[in-house]
C-alpha cells in the first residue's frame, strides 16, 4: 500500500485521467492533432497550459479550505465529487474548428497553450483539482497528479488523432469516471 502522502498524487492522477476521457479538452487535442499534425508542440502546449491551470486551481482550493471549518470542507468536497459524478455522465462536445495559425513550432505551441488554458477554465478537471487540493492540502502532489492525469489521456489523443475518438468506448469510460467521482465523494463524506 502506498504511503498516505502519495494518495494525493495517485487519486489526482486517476480521477483526472478518467474525467478527461471524452472531455472537451481531449476533443480539442484530437482536433489540433488532426489539423496541424505537429505532436511535439501540441503536447508541450497541453502540458504548459495544464500545469499553469491546475496550479491555479489547486492554490484556490487550498486557500478556500483554510478559511472553512473541517466539517464544511469535508461536506463541500464530498458533495462536489458527487456532483462531478453526475457531470461526468454528460458528454462534452467541441464544435469549433481551429484557427489557421501558422504551423511553426512556436505558433502551434502558443496557440495550443492558450486554447487549453482557456478551455480548461471551469472544466470538471480544473474544479476537481481544486477540490482535491482542498481535501489533501498537498499542492505539489495534487498538481503533479492532475497534470499527469491530463497528459495520460491527451498524449495518446494527440498521437493517435481522430482514430482514438472512433475506437474508445466513451460511454463506458464516462460511467467509470462517474463511479470514481461518486466513490471519492462517498469516501470523503464517510471517512471524514
Amino acid at each position: 500500500m502506498p504511503d498516505l502522502t502519495w494518495n494525493a498524487f495517485l487519486i489526482s492522477t486517476g480521477l483526472v485521467s478518467l474525467a478527461e476521457i471524452g472531455d472537451k479538452t481531449m476533443l480539442l487535442a484530437i482536433m489540433l492533432a488532426a489539423a496541424w499534425r505537429r505532436p511535439l508542440p501540441i503536447l508541450l502546449g497541453i502540458f504548459a497550459a495544464t500545469l499553469a491551470n491546475h496550479a491555479f486551481a489547486a492554490l484556490a482550493g487550498s486557500v478556500l479550505a483554510r478559511f472553512m471549518d473541517g466539517d464544511w470542507v469535508r461536506w463541500g468536497v464530498g458533495v462536489a465529487f458527487l456532483g462531478f459524478a453526475a457531470w461526468a455522465l454528460i458528454p462534452d462536445r467541441f464544435d469549433e474548428a481551429p484557427d489557421q495559425t501558422e504551423k511553426t513550432f512556436a505558433g502551434v505551441f502558443w496557440t495550443t497553450t492558450a486554447a487549453f488554458f482557456l478551455i480548461e477554465m471551469g472544466d470538471k478537471t480544473q474544479v476537481a483539482t481544486a477540490m482535491l487540493a482542498a481535501q489533501f492540502q498537498n499542492l505539489p502532489l495534487v498538481v503533479a497528479g492532475s497534470t499527469l492525469g491530463m497528459m495520460l489521456v491527451n498524449g495518446p489523443a494527440v498521437l493517435l488523432g481522430e482514430t482514438a475518438a472512433k475506437r474508445l468506448p466513451l460511454a463506458w469510460i464516462r460511467l467509470a469516471a462517474a463511479a470514481g467521482f461518486a466513490a471519492t465523494g462517498v469516501w470523503v463524506l464517510l471517512a471524514g
